[in-house]
């Protein structure tokens, strides 16, 4: 009983059943309807995240790292697909900066702060992080070039956006697909773990779930993730005006946050069992897989499902920040090791953006 009353993120559960009802009887209640089903997604992310990890145990830290990211993401690519049918280009490329910025400052800082506090010092293989690193230099480049193609083509620019986006996704997909055939299979030993033993922890001690357990959790908390993010897309926009805050401080910071709670959870609890080649590998994993592969992803399906292809033309300040926090990173991840002050500083910097952002105008 003593069990049942200890505070636990699965009592945000009760929002899942909460954001419909609102949605059906408070239709004008935006704010409510859009915080219930952001309060609901939490929770969801995170059971997603248990079960990856559970099924992550049983292919080594490498691949457990991208199993982890990929479907971690899961929530953020759903979130986005949903925005992206109702034409919120805005908004989806303010999810994907916010994805790319709370992986690599938020959760990476929590989880060496959280590993630094148990630990002195976290090593992990300085060789698969600077490969991580470079990748997401290539992201940052990527953002970098289409937006500065927008502001000095003149005129016409606009006319050739879309058809230059299109190409850079493709070379992102290929890039992303050649990386993984490199870091699974021609180099893996090279980026494999360093040898360290896991400490068990009180966050993650309980009977390990069976791979069909994982899997059929995964898929209830996938559909449950889809259902509350149509609810969430449906009320981002207004309840931003209501709130006072502009579209693009929505997308990269709150709705971000919702979506990386998977990442999040899993990747704090790795870094205090001193397993920070897995908590490296999701936190900078993630936002590679988001730049390299869910954004040309989404460009991709923005000419099937949305109403008007998607370009990748961001705006100014979200590519400033994207190529800031790569280059932060790079000097974190650099020289294979970690400690909590290190994570403080990646938390300072995400800090600073937050407030940026909120003082941005949409």
């Amino acid at each position: 009983m003593r069990h049942l009353f200890k505070p636990s993120l699965n009592w945000l559960l009760i929002f899942v059943v909460v954001a419909p009802l609102l949605q059906w009887g408070m239709p004008r209640g935006e704010v409510w309807i859009f915080t219930a089903s952001g309060l609901a997604i939490i929770p969801l992310a995170g059971w997603m995240g248990r079960a990856t990890e559970e099924l992550a145990g049983h292919v080594g830290e490498t691949a457990g790292g991208l199993l982890n990211a990929t479907f971690g993401n899961a929530a953020e690519l759903i979130i986005a697909l949903v925005a992206l049918r109702e034409g919120l280009h805005d908004v989806v490329k303010a999810s994907i900066t916010g994805s790319i910025l709370g992986n690599i400052l938020l959760v990476l800082g929590f989880s060496m702060v959280a590993g630094g506090a148990r630990f002195k010092t976290q090593r992990f293989n300085v060789v698969a992080a600077r490969n991580q690193a470079t990748m997401l230099l290539l992201a940052a480049i990527a953002l970098i070039l289409p937006a500065g193609f927008h502001h000095l083509a003149g005129p016409g620019a606009a006319l050739a956006e879309r058809g230059l986006s299109l190409d850079i996704a493709v070379v992102l997909l290929i890039t992303y697909g050649l990386g993984l055939l490199f870091s699974l299979h021609t180099h893996r030993r090279l980026l494999a773990a360093e040898e360290t033993p896991p400490h068990p922890s009180a966050e993650t001690a309980g009977e390990a779930w069976s791979a069909g357990r994982a899997l059929w959790v995964l898929i209830a908390t996938t559909a449950l993730v889809a259902w509350m993010s149509e609810i969430l897309v449906g009320s981002v926009t207004v309840a931003a005006a209501t709130l006072g805050m502009s579209e693009l401080f929505l997308g990269v910071i709150v709705v971000a946050i919702i979506g990386n709670a998977a990442e999040h959870s899993t990747a704090v609890m790795a870094a205090r069992q001193g397993r920070m080649d897995l908590a490296l590998g999701i936190a900078i994993g993630s936002s590679v897989q988001i730049a390299l592969f869910v954004a040309p992803v989404l460009v991709l399906a923005s000419r099937i499902i949305g109403p008007a292809p998607m370009d990748l033309v961001f705006q100014p300040s979200e590519v400033l920040a994207v190529g800031l926090a790569a280059v932060i990173t790079g000097q974190v991840a650099g020289d294979g090791e970690s400690n909590w002050i290190e994570g403080v500083q990646l938390l300072a910097v995400y800090a600073i953006m937050v407030v940026v952002f909120y003082f941005l105008p949409g």
